[in-house]
Formats: structure tokens, C-alpha cells, sequence
């Protein structure tokens, strides 16, 4: 029989951990729509404990995308403490299907340096806290144990703390590799050795990482071992090297199932593609080229013996098809005559679908493009429809901009910025045009609200190819947050066939969210 493996998805948490990926509460909203569209079965949010931004996002995601008959359980995580435990139960309470999921470490080295406890302590402190979360949540919701470096930890110990978490409640129990060290052999024993031990007391889970470049290798040979639930991330971000990517392991069951007992999972594989761009654009972490199922290249043949093999027959080099993660099969180019029913059926096929007035607003962009390039592509057409993914509230608007540079010299900038019915205008010299007209923006900044923010990173992209071809620009910026410890990182994307405005829309982008999310925030940038 068929076994239907759970995807866990654990993007808007573990993976927001990467380094360089920040996320606001609308942004994570977003994805998480997206990752109920892909028909994930649970979706992480957040961590409620870590700052009341976060409690708020995993609030919002229970009642905007959990609250329905048919959505994904959502999943917040909690430490083995009281008040983590609680602050997540309360975060979880607008969802349809609640899944509070707490951990602790067992292994020796992390009791020691970390913990600084006694296996007993942490023991009790299992039994306390996950008997809480099964309280908290009541008999319909589900209560996740993480014994947090697994790999590391000493088996007979480590099945001593299984047994104490489904005593006390927990009916999911996972199997992490925190740091990335386990080799898919030894993983797979362990993995076997739980589920003996567990039999059908609870669901096994696994949760890996990649510092050793194994994290898809390892669950995939933990479901070959009995696992039941994998925990992934869309493009496999995460902690340091990141996590085990939710589109290979989805794939490989779904390319070969013979392989894996027949394990099956609910994922609408046509969604990968836009769930990919979507996380891959509002995080400003690139998809590297050359990645498996979702990189620019996965589906791109320019070897010749490569390409007559696949004009004759695309099996022989395609092991899937571009359609079954959606992809088009082919590139269209659209031009000013181009009509609109063609531009809608063009937008589907990419897996794009949009309300008929941000249709339109598209569609007038689409043909203002075309009369500026050659040819409007599919790359033009989707980086347009990601600038309607992350709407960005125009509280400080660009009236007039101007820049110059000269060889030998150096460039100067001059901005109009239109804020609560007030024109500012500021100057600025720097280390070429963009740097100019970013700090005429830092000038005008100070008389708007007395400081400006650290840019963080600047990212500049080619959208798709010829000398015509869009500049794509990612800024993050930062500034200190009222309420929490670290600084807030706010991501900005501006799309013009001219690199200089392409930058200033990005950075104007990442200020109007500051401004928007925090204005608390904004008011101490200086």
C-alpha cells in the first residue's frame, strides 16, 4: 500500500533563520498562502516567543490561512519552557488545526555547554512541558516533540526521551540532525531504531541540515526507514547551509516512488515553481543556477549531443517534465500588439493568477515595457507579477530624480520625495550614480524623520538576456525595532530597463515598509 508521507513545512521559521533573510508579518502571510496553495500539510509559522512581531505573524497565519476546513495545520514552535508553551498555544488559537511542536536538546555536548543540565532535568523538563502543550492545545490538536541533536545524542537516551514525550502527550516525534553531521546510512539506522522502538505510539518525523551537503540525501533514507513526516524549506534555506529543500524531496518521491515503498505526499508539484520565486524574491536570498528542480538552469540544455537527444526524445535528458513543478515548457515573447486574453492564458501557464484589476495594472505595465525592449519574455512577465506578490505602501513617493557621473569624477544625485503632502528635496555626491542618489535619499530622510537607516546589502540582476534586458535591484535595510533586540531588516525590490531607478525603487520599497510596519521604528532611525 501507498504511504503518505507528511511535508512539514518550515520555511517561515527555520528558514527565515538564514543569514540575510527578514521577512515582514505581510510578507510571511504571503507565503504561507502560497505554501497552502502547494498543499503542504503543515505549516510552520514562527517561533511566538522569540518577539511579539513573531507571536503576531503566527497569529495571523492561523486565522488567515488555518482557519478553514481544508487548510494546512499550522505549527508554531516552543522551547521546554512555560512561557514559550503558552505564548505559542495562544498564537495557534485562530487555527482550524493546531500543532504546537516543542524541543530540547539531548545530546551530551549540548547538555553540558548549552543547557548546563542533568539528563534527569531535562527529562522533567520534557514531562512538564509537553504535558502543557497537550493541555493547551486539547485532543484534536497534535503536540510535537524535538529531541534537538538527534544524530548526536546517545541512542539509549535518546528513546528514554521519546518515551517520556509520548507518555506526556506527543504524538509526532521528531528526529532532528541539527547540525548537519549524520551520513544517510547511519541516519537511516537511527531513524529504523526509533520506529522499532516507537512502533505505532506516534509518527515519526525527521528534521535535517545541509552543512554537509547530505540534508535531502538523509530524509530521503529516513523515509526508506519508516519515517512519516519530513520537515523541508522551499529553495532548502535555513540555519548556516540550510535545511533539506522541500522541492527535492517531493520530486524524488514523486520521480521515483518505486524507490520509496511507494511513498506518496498531497504537494500540487505545479506550484513549486511559483512558491520558489515567491520565497526566493520577498527573502532576497537568489536561487543559485545550477539548483535541482527550481534553478534557472534545471530544465536548459546547450551541450549539442544534449540538445539532439532532447529534440528526439526530452527523456533523454529530462528525468521530469518542466510542466509537473510549473514551469513553461517554452518561452513566449510578447510585443505592444500582443492582446490581452493571450497575456492572461501566458500569466496561468507560468502560474501566475491575478484578481481582473491587478490584471489590468499588469497587463499596462507588460505593454509599457514593450515599448521600451525589443520583447517583453516570460522572466519580464514574472518579475512584473512579483512586484504584485509584495505590495508596498507609497507613504514617501518619488517626485524627480536625477544623477551624473563622469570619469575621473565623483557622481552626484538630487531627489524629490513627496511625503503627508510635503515635497523634500536633497543633494548628494558619491562613489557613482547609484551611491549618489542613495544618499540625496538619506538626506531628504533626515528632514522627513530625523535619521536615516543602514543599508544592509545591495543585489543588482540581469532580467533575462540582450542589451535591453531589465535590472532587477534588492536592498535590505536596517534600522533599531522598538520592541525587540535586533535591529529590523526591511527588503526592497525595485524592476526598471534602467539600473539607477531600478536601485532607487528598491530602496524607496524597503523605506516605505519601514515606515509602514514600524513607525515607531522610523521615528529612531537617526
Amino acid at each position: 500500500m501507498p504511504r503518505r508521507i507528511q511535508i512539514f513545512d518550515t520555511t517561515l521559521r527555520d528558514g527565515e533563520q538564514a543569514p540575510g533573510a527578514s521577512l515582514t508579518i505581510d510578507e510571511k502571510v504571503q507565503i504561507a498562502r502560497q505554501l497552502a496553495r502547494l498543499r503542504v500539510d503543515v505549516i510552520e509559522a514562527g517561533f511566538p516567543a522569540a518577539s511579539p512581531g513573531e507571536a503576531e505573524a503566527v497569529r495571523r497565519i492561523a486565522s488567515e490561512v488555518g482557519a478553514g476546513a481544508d487548510s494546512p495545520a499550522i505549527a508554531a514552535l516552543a522551547r521546554c519552557v512555560e512561557g514559550d508553551v503558552s505564548a505559542a498555544a495562544e498564537a495557534l488559537e485562530p487555527a482550524t488545526r493546531r500543532h504546537l511542536h516543542v524541543f530540547i536538546a539531548t545530546s551530551e555536548i549540548h547538555l553540558v555547554h548549552k543547557l548546563r543540565a542533568t539528563r534527569e532535568e531535562v527529562l522533567e523538563r520534557i514531562r512538564a512541558r509537553v504535558a502543557q502543550a497537550r493541555q493547551l492545545v486539547g485532543p484534536d490538536g497534535t503536540v510535537e516533540f524535538s529531541a534537538e541533536d538527534a544524530s548526536r545524542t546517545e541512542l539509549d537516551y535518546l528513546l528514554i526521551a521519546y518515551d517520556e514525550a509520548i507518555g506526556a502527550g506527543a504524538s509526532v516525534i521528531n528526529v532532528p540532525d541539527t547540525v548537519g553531521y549524520a551520513e544517510p546510512d547511519e541516519f537511516a539506522a537511527l531513524v529504523r531504531a526509533v520506529v522499532r522502538a516507537i512502533g505505532r505510539r506516534a509518527s515519526v518525523s525527521v528534521h535535517c541540515h545541509n552543512d554537509l551537503g547530505l540534508a535531502t540525501a538523509n530524509t530521503l533514507a529516513a523515509i526508506r526507514a519508516g519515517a512519516r513526516q519530513v520537515e523541508v524549506t522551499v529553495n532548502g534555506i535555513g540555519e548556516r547551509a540550510g535545511n533539506a529543500s522541500l522541492e527535492e524531496v517531493v520530486m524524488a518521491l514523486h520521480t521515483r516512488p518505486g524507490r520509496y515503498r511507494g511513498a506518496t505526499t498531497g504537494v500540487a508539484t505545479e506550484q513549486i515553481i511559483a512558491a520558489s520565486r515567491m520565497v526566493s524574491y520577498l527573502t532576497g536570498l537568489a536561487v543559485q543556477p545550477n539548483k535541482s528542480v527550481v534553478g534557472a538552469n534545471a530544465f536548459a540544455h546547450e551541450s549539442g549531443i544534449h540538445q539532439d537527444g532532447f529534440l528526439k526524445n526530452p527523456l533523454t535528458y529530462e528525468i521530469m517534465t518542466p510542466a509537473s513543478v510549473g514551469l513553461a515548457s517554452s518561452s513566449l515573447t510578447l510585443g505592444k500588439l500582443s492582446g490581452r486574453r493571450g497575456f492572461d492564458d501566458r500569466l496561468r501557464r507560468l502560474g501566475i493568477e491575478l484578481e481582473p484589476a491587478d490584471l489590468d495594472t499588469l497587463y499596462t505595465e507588460a505593454m509599457a515595457l514593450a515599448d521600451r525592449k525589443k520583447q517583453v519574455t516570460d522572466a519580464d512577465l514574472l518579475a512584473l507579477a512579483e512586484q504584485h506578490v509584495d505590495p508596498v505602501p507609497q507613504l514617501v513617493r518619488i517626485e524627480h530624480w536625477a544623477a551624473a557621473s563622469r570619469q575621473g569624477e565623483s557622481s552626484s544625485g538630487s531627489v524629490s520625495l513627496f511625503f503627508e503632502g510635503h515635497t523634500f528635496r536633497a543633494f548628494a555626491g558619491g562613489n557613482g550614480p547609484v551611491d549618489a542618489l542613495l544618499n540625496s535619499v538619506d538626506n531628504a530622510l533626515v528632514k522627513i524623520i530625523g535619521g536615516r537607516p543602514s543599508l544592509v546589502d545591495y543585489q543588482l540582476r540581469s532580467v533575462g538576456a540582450g542589451e535591453d534586458a531589465q535590472g532587477e535591484a534588492t536592498v535590505k535595510i536596517s534600522a533599531p525595532a522598538a520592541d525587540e533586540d535586533t535591529p529590523a531588516v526591511y527588503t526592497g525590490h525595485g524592476l526598471s530597463t534602467n539600473v539607477v531607478e531600478a536601485s532607487l525603487r528598491a530602496y524607496l520599497a524597503a523605506i516605505n515598509k519601514l515606515l509602514a510596519e514600524h513607525p515607531a521604528t522610523a521615528e529612531a532611525v537617526g
